[in-house]
């Protein structure tokens, strides 16, 4: 049994803010690393992405981080930019407001902003090989006060041809630094470091996770850059349809808004975190086991005591930092030899994470866009026709025979019957459905037109247009948004009555 935050030697102050943000039990490579880093030795852990490496070795070097010194303390290179940003973000969380700073320096972000941040003063630096070389020739990056080093996914980065950097970068640190190096496999290059730059290191081992139960159908929804969670989840709701749900959050704030949101939507949905009283919490179980609320937005923390038999959705909102929490989060449906649908919304950056998630589960998941205006329409109307071929066999039809036999002497049975059913189907349309806007086309970045000068034969400009480049393709037109056009009117020239006639 693995101990606790504070059993592994972590300040109450950040078990604290690990537990705001749904962080409650360390995983097993947190509970092996962890220790051996605070007493100051080497490590090299051999794990899987999504175990939670980051936080293994992250949590340590913030315990020890002097505050006021200006100066990078802690170095952590990774192979990719989406890999820095997504380390970068979770050493930003676990930092909270102690005054830490910590910056992410990557290929394609400005050179020039990432240079005036190191001479403002940061404590941490999270980086790709490429552009710390880059930095550290420029003289802006110093790397004289580091007493921290950390190789993340060691063998993807010499995998990508990134040994020399390595090797360089390793070269110019103190050498009486504390080295941490995380690696998936162990090839001869990775030992070849390991023996080279680290001393007497600590061997951390974690084992590959369980794979998730075969009968759940796993899902992904890619979430487009410019929506927000929150706007994506609106009509995947609507297209799935779930009968019973789970959404997990990770934060219980996170868990209040977005129960908020889905209740002004129309929705039963009702949230369980932390801040409820036990006797709320049995309050809402019990109206979830009864099915008097449908979906229930949950943070990890309070989702452990939270078993419904038969549950038929488990809804990513956030994806869990390991894929031991994850296993466990979707195990909850497809229960005693039932089918079950794990849905995970995934951002952009989020790819590199659900792609462990899938090589650790081996399964792989459906990808699916987020749902079109018309797809839900079809999903509903679909719907509505399954409800009608009910009513046609329930025992409550016979009440409303007399209305059709009068209405039949006007108009046409077809007719009444299309009219009952739109009337039907208006009464259950989502209300952002009613709006007339299709969701995949809210705020999508409409393409400037460019302004081109055009000559005439005699090569002189003769007017200006409006055109736009071949690339979009007539997209605005398909989105009914008219295409400027700047025109230049010719006019005769003006002749006053009394003027005389030129022959």
């Amino acid at each position: 049994m693995n101990l606790s935050f504070p059993e592994l030697g972590i300040s109450q102050e950040r078990v604290e803010l690990l537990e705001t943000i749904g962080f409650t039990a360390p995983t097993n490579i947190q509970a092996q690393a962890i220790p051996q880093l605070l007493a100051g030795r080497d490590v090299v852990g051999q794990s899987q992405t999504g175990t939670g490496k980051t936080a293994a070795f992250t949590l340590p070097i913030l315990e020890r981080l002097d505050v006021n010194q200006r100066a990078v303390q802690a170095l952590v290179l990774t192979p990719t930019r989406e890999l820095a940003i997504q380390v970068h973000d979770a050493v930003a969380q676990f930092m909270g407001n102690d005054g830490l700073r910590v910056l992410a320096i990557y290929g394609g972000q400005s050179i020039d902003r990432q240079m005036s941040q190191l001479k403002r003063g940061v404590h941490m630096v999270v980086g790709t090989p490429g552009r710390m070389i880059d930095l550290l020739d420029r003289g802006c990056l110093k790397l004289d006060q580091v007493k921290w080093f950390v190789l993340d996914e060691a063998d993807e980065m010499l995998s990508m041809g990134f040994i020399d950097d390595v090797i360089k970068i390793l070269s110019q640190a103190p050498t009486d630094r504390q080295t941490a190096l995380f690696s998936a496999t162990m090839p001869p290059s990775i030992r070849m470091l390991v023996n080279k730059f680290l001393r007497s290191p600590a061997i951390v081992t974690v084992e590959q996770p369980k794979a998730a139960p075969n009968k759940i159908n796993q899902v992904a929804y890619l979430i487009p850059r410019h929506w927000t969670k929150a706007k994506a989840l609106q009509p995947i709701l609507e297209m799935e349809d779930p009968e019973t749900a789970l959404i997990f959050v990770r934060t219980r704030r996170t868990a209040a808004e977005l129960t908020n949101q889905l209740q002004a939507a129309g929705h039963s949905v009702d949230e369980y975190h932390g801040d409820l009283s036990q006797q709320a919490r049995e309050r809402l179980l019990g109206r979830f086991r009864n099915r008097q609320v449908r979906w229930v937005v949950a943070t990890d923390i309070a989702a452990r005591g939270l078993d419904v038999d038969q549950l038929s959705h488990v809804i990513n909102y956030d994806l869990p930092d390991s894929v031991e929490t994850y296993v466990h989060r979707i195990g909850r449906t497809g229960r005693a030899g039932k089918e079950g649908t794990a849905i995970s919304l995934v951002q952009p950056f989020e790819r590199r994470k659900q792609q462990a998630f899938e090589r650790h589960n081996r399964q792989s998941w459906q990808l699916l866009s987020i749902p079109t205006r018309a797809q839900i329409e079809a999903r509903h109307i679909n719907k509505l026709q399954e409800q009608v071929g009910e009513a046609l066999t329930g025992e409550r039809l016979a009440s409303f025979l007399p209305i059709v036999s009068e209405l039949i002497e006007k108009y046409d049975a077809h007719a009444i019957a299309a009219a009952a059913l739109q009337i039907a189907y208006d009464e259950t349309r989502p209300a952002w459905l009613q709006s007339g806007v299709d969701p995949q086309e809210d705020n999508v970045p409409v393409p400037k037109p460019k302004l081109n000068k055009r000559r005439d034969s005699s090569g002189e400009r003769s007017r200006s247009s409006w055109t736009k480049s071949d690339s979009n393709g007539g997209e605005e037109e398909r989105r009914g948004t008219p295409k400027p056009k700047l025109r230049t009117t010719h006019r005769e020239p003006s002749v006053s009555p009394n003027s005389k006639k030129l022959g």
